[in-house]
């Protein structure tokens, strides 16, 4: 393979690799010393427990590790132990975007706290988990800053808008669009 200025290898993208559970760390070390490019990013829990492990640090993305390389020669990490498969479509392995990974990194390595959270898209319809109004479903209908997202509760056959914490919400997996009578509504307000 051609190494590129930026010394990376010619053809080589990123991919997440599916591991089994707790096997992150060790499937990372096993592929570096294998000499490919591994990610696996780490967050500090925000309670102190007494368990050493816990405070070793977590990975954002349990189950998974980043991997870079060339999609023709998959066989040496599909055999490494603790890798379960390549995240993708069928048997068709997804590339990751650089940038994200990227993102991802500059997150991790800037000292601010982060920790994994529940990926919600607007439209999506959700469960309120906790908080006062526990046990109401509704739509997510705007994501805001500070784990704050607004749903939309229908009420007596009306909607109110009321601002959550992230972490009272489970996501149903349902996605709401638009009507175009819906969309051109909103253009006009």
């Amino acid at each position: 393979m051609d190494i590129e200025e930026s010394g990376h290898y010619v053809g080589c993208q990123w991919f997440a690799l599916r591991v089994k559970s707790s096997n992150e760390k060790r499937v990372a070390t096993i592929l570096r010393n294998k000499g490919y490019e591994e990610f696996v990013p780490f967050y500090q829990p925000r309670r102190v427990r007494s368990d050493p492990i816990k405070q070793a640090g977590l990975p954002l993305f349990p189950g998974y590790v980043f991997c870079r390389l060339d999609p023709q020669y998959r066989l040496p990490i599909l055999i490494t132990p603790g890798v379960l498969h390549f995240v993708g479509v069928g048997r068709t392995p997804a590339p990751i975007e650089d940038g994200e990974i990227r993102a991802i990194q500059s997150a991790v390595q800037s000292g601010l706290p982060a920790e994994p959270c529940t990926f919600l898209e607007v439209g999506q319809l959700v469960r309120l988990e906790d908080g006062p109004l526990s046990g109401l479903e509704g739509l997510c209908i705007e994501i805001r800053k500070q784990h704050r997202i607004v749903v939309s509760v229908p009420l007596l056959k009306r909607s109110i808008a009321v601002e959550i914490e992230r972490a009272w919400v489970r996501p149903l997996g349902i996605i709401r669009r638009n009507t175009p009578r819906e969309s051109q509504l909103a253009l006009t307000r």
